[in-house]
């Protein structure tokens, strides 16, 4: 063979070689050619350790859609079950506790929500180690148990322990699991899988305080509340057989940087205190509100912005869901006299504010590797509990100081969740500056 002849034959076999590497690139390595068009700042503001391959994510299919049902039932029995909060509110301080001031009898639904958040580093940290299933099993059993021993009280003790204790602790340990289940099966349709999960908690606010008037009315309190844990028991079963993990456990051991190390990232830290002052407001009219309309319309105010934030950006969608709640709080609910605007600010505020709900585990989501999103996660809503915790006295103790008169709870609302909705804004500014763009 002459020299001519090795060449083009060398030269041959480097193609054929560089082909060969090109192939199996592309068959390794995500084709990122469309997301420039559909995702282009998702895609540049994703953090580089993200790992997880945005095509190997579903995004539909039997298992996941099961495991979106199930989250649903979850969210139904936890966040379901918080948010009829005011009608037990109400209900003590005319019967058992009416001897308390309304701001004592408030820290039974403040610990309520409290202990429904503050476990998430803990579970979440469970969660990424283990997968959902001890958690749901452990979460149903404590659930039910809590609301059982509920329906046997009689003093202020006895409730703060099985309602503002046992039965949140388990909730907490049903939400979790859902949640961040849920989240590693979408990717592209992922606000909208929250926005479907998280409308079972407003089905719950909207049938279980009905339910539990209804059956108190006719057979008592005891009987209401045992009938509510039956319910809720049924639900949790169907959740225990269908939620599942797409990503199998990485136990890793337990270190407290773990949690800390998130807060160093600014983006992680701005929407986790934008969070923390929103939802310092945000439950406020659910607890001292009691109109059905807030969670019938919170179902809509839960999907449709998943659905609008696929489209336009889950942070944009975000701020413009919690500015408007805002203005609804200071705009409507501040100056509303007779039934009328009521009805209409509870029906109002019911669909922006649900918005939070499914859209606050997508932002996270958004920002983070899904692999430690259960520590994430949990994290955000543990720094949310303290909100949780204080919020709801502190609007007690106003109405109290008031003689009764709403204005400064009010005020006190609109302005925390004033200065959520400008965090928000900064939140994504860090991660795309000020230009219009899906975010």
């Amino acid at each position: 063979m002459d020299s001519s002849s090795a060449s083009r034959a060398s030269t041959v076999r480097e193609k054929d070689t560089n082909q060969g590497m090109s192939e199996t690139d592309a068959s390794v390595l995500p084709d990122t050619s469309n997301l420039e068009t559909t995702a282009d700042v998702e895609k540049a503001t994703k953090p580089a350790f993200a790992g997880i391959d945005p095509s190997s994510f579903p995004d539909g299919g039997v298992q996941a859609w099961l495991a979106v049902s199930g989250a649903f039932c979850c969210l139904f029995c936890s966040f379901g079950w918080i948010n009829c909060i005011g009608v037990f509110q109400a209900y003590y301080q005319t019967h058992q506790l009416s001897s308390f001031s309304p701001s004592t009898v408030a820290w039974i639904p403040s610990l309520t929500v409290f202990f429904m958040f503050a476990g998430g580093p803990i579970w979440g940290k469970l969660y990424d180690n283990y997968g959902p299933r001890y958690l749901l099993l452990a979460g149903s059993f404590l659930h039910v148990f809590g609301l059982m021993m509920a329906s046997l009280c009689s003093d202020y003790y006895q409730f703060l322990l099985a309602q503002g204790v046992c039965s949140p602790i388990g909730a907490s340990l049903i939400f979790y699991p859902a949640m961040s289940s849920t989240g590693t099966w979408f990717f592209k349709r992922r606000a909208l899988a929250f926005g479907l999960v998280a409308s079972g908690s407003s089905l719950g606010g909207v049938i279980l305080p009905i339910m539990v008037d209804n059956i108190i009315a006719r057979s008592g309190f005891p009987w209401a509340m045992r009938s509510a844990a039956f319910l809720l028991l049924g639900l949790l079963i169907y959740a225990n057989l269908t939620v599942r993990s797409r990503l199998p456990p990485s136990p890793k051991p337990w270190s407290l940087v773990e949690f800390i190390l998130p807060l160093r990232e600014l983006s992680y830290s701005l929407t986790v205190l934008a969070a923390f002052l929103f939802f310092f407001g945000m439950f406020l009219p659910f607890t001292f509100i009691i109109l059905s309309a807030e969670h019938d319309v919170s179902i809509f105010g839960r999907t449709i912005p998943g659905y609008i934030a696929d489209k336009t950006g889950r942070f944009n969608t975000m701020i413009v869901t919690s500015f408007l709640s805002t203005i609804l709080v200071l705009g409507l609910w501040l100056p509303a006299r007779g039934n009328t605007p009521y009805i209409l600010f509870a029906a109002f505020y019911g669909f922006s504010s649900g918005a939070f709900v499914s859209l606050a585990p997508a932002l996270v989501a958004q920002i983070s590797d899904i692999r430690s999103i259960g520590v994430r996660t949990g994290s955000m809503f543990a720094v949310i509990s303290v909100a949780a915790l204080v919020g709801n006295p502190i609007g007690g103790a106003l109405v109290s100081n008031e003689g009764g008169n709403y204005q400064n709870l009010e005020i006190f609302c609109g302005i925390m969740m004033l200065g959520g909705s400008v965090v928000f804004v900064a939140a994504r500014w860090s991660l795309a500056g000020w230009k219009l763009s899906k975010v």
